[in-house]
């Protein structure tokens, strides 16, 4: 289970609070089959040229995360987003890290609720262009909470793209609201991973692997970025 930061459940990163108000997503595709981008961050596109490295807080974290992430990490890569796993660095939950990286660490029940973690982008970067972000994952995972393998790999997957800039593609309610699962699906029942809560394939083979919509949503965040003429 996970969630993207919302506005009041944003303690932990204060230092990344969202303070004003995006000003690049008129200008771009931001929401469409089974993707959206987080454009009210101020989030529109990524970096065809610069890579993206994922870090982690401790060595422990390393690897235990690395063979968990990496067949994502080839799919993002085919896309063209350009995604490395890193090593170990220091990682200060109350603030965004160095640019360009996706910040990995564990809390205990970051969004204040049993199984789930958190995933964002560093709000509002220079022309909408992302430069990563923080993800929090529930440390619960590893110490007997009840969570089925598929329900993990995926979200373990689900957070480091909402630090690259995706967001949920949930349709809304009349308020706003985001509808649990209410996501489009392929023909075989599958909705995509960025899908909350719990989105993604449910097969040994395939957990952990992101979905046609999810890769198209990248695609789309490097789109916006040519639309802008960044190399």
């Amino acid at each position: 289970m996970r969630k993207i930061f919302a506005v009041s459940a944003a303690a932990a990163l204060t230092a990344c609070a969202l303070t004003s108000t995006p000003t690049h997503a008129a200008a771009f595709a931001t929401v469409g089959t089974g993707w959206r981008i987080t454009s009210q961050l101020g989030v529109t596109s990524v970096s065809p040229s610069k890579t993206y490295t994922i870090t982690f807080a401790t060595e422990a974290m390393r690897k235990r995360y690395t063979p968990l992430l990496a067949p994502a990490v080839t799919q993002i890569n085919a896309v063209g987003v350009h995604l490395k796993i890193g090593g170990v660095e220091a990682v200060n939950p109350a603030k965004c890290g160095p640019a360009y990286h996706v910040q990995i660490t564990e809390m205990y029940r970051p969004m204040g609720k049993a199984g789930f973690s958190q995933g964002m982008p560093c709000p509002n970067p220079p022309k909408g262009v992302g430069i990563g972000g923080i993800v929090a994952y529930d440390s619960e995972y590893w110490t007997g909470y009840p969570i089925k393998a598929y329900t993990l790999r995926n979200t373990l997957v689900h957070e480091p793209l909402h630090a690259l800039g995706l967001d949920h593609p949930n349709q809304r309610d009349a308020t706003g609201t985001e509808i649990p699962r209410g996501c489009v699906a392929t023909s075989y029942g599958n909705i995509p991973i960025m899908c909350s809560p719990n989105g993604g394939y449910q097969t040994i083979t395939s957990m952990g692997h992101l979905t046609g919509f999810d890769t198209a949503g990248l695609k789309a965040l490097l789109t916006n970025a040519k639309a802008q003429g960044i190399r």
